[in-house]
């Protein structure tokens, strides 16, 4: 039945596509938002699905050499769960905590987490980049996102 892997992949994608919008449907509409907080979200769901269609019927074949690439060193597996424990954490504190400070926590520590090593670099951007997003988001765009512990 399924013969390729982009087969078994797009059916686990399309999968995920399914109950990331069963959640975005589920986000509540504001009455006074230009741009609703579920466009975006619902759009990144059936592009997904689209995009996952394509690949079930795309005709690659795999060569030994992309099989060979496929095989993750056991040192970037532990890469990948960490960061997987960090979007995790960062999904859990969103509400919580608030946009810019989980965002600019996560920048920092998953860039830590990852090698890079020039701190006050990291710092800036950690802290400049939610700033920036939150403005745009919040006054540009008219979209409230999560202030959480911060008084705006």
């Amino acid at each position: 039945m399924l013969k390729t892997l982009n087969q078994k992949v797009s059916l686990i994608l399309i999968a995920i596509a399914a109950l990331y919008l069963f959640g975005a449907f589920r986000i509540p509409s504001y009455p006074y938002a230009i741009v609703d907080a579920d466009v975006l979200p619902k759009t990144l769901g059936v592009l997904l699905i689209v995009l996952s269609i394509f690949l079930f019927f795309s005709k690659d074949s795999e060569t030994e050499e992309q099989k060979k690439r496929r095989d993750i060193p056991k040192r970037e597996i532990g890469m990948l769960l960490g960061v997987a424990g960090l979007i995790l954490a960062y999904i859990l504190l969103l509400e919580v905590i608030g946009f810019v400070l989980t965002t600019a926590l996560f920048i920092f520590f998953c860039s830590f987490f990852l090698g890079y090593r020039n701190h006050v670099a990291n710092g800036i951007t950690a802290v400049v980049f939610p700033l920036v997003l939150y403005f745009m988001f919040t006054e540009l765009l008219s979209i409230t996102l999560p202030s959480g512990i911060l008084p705006f």
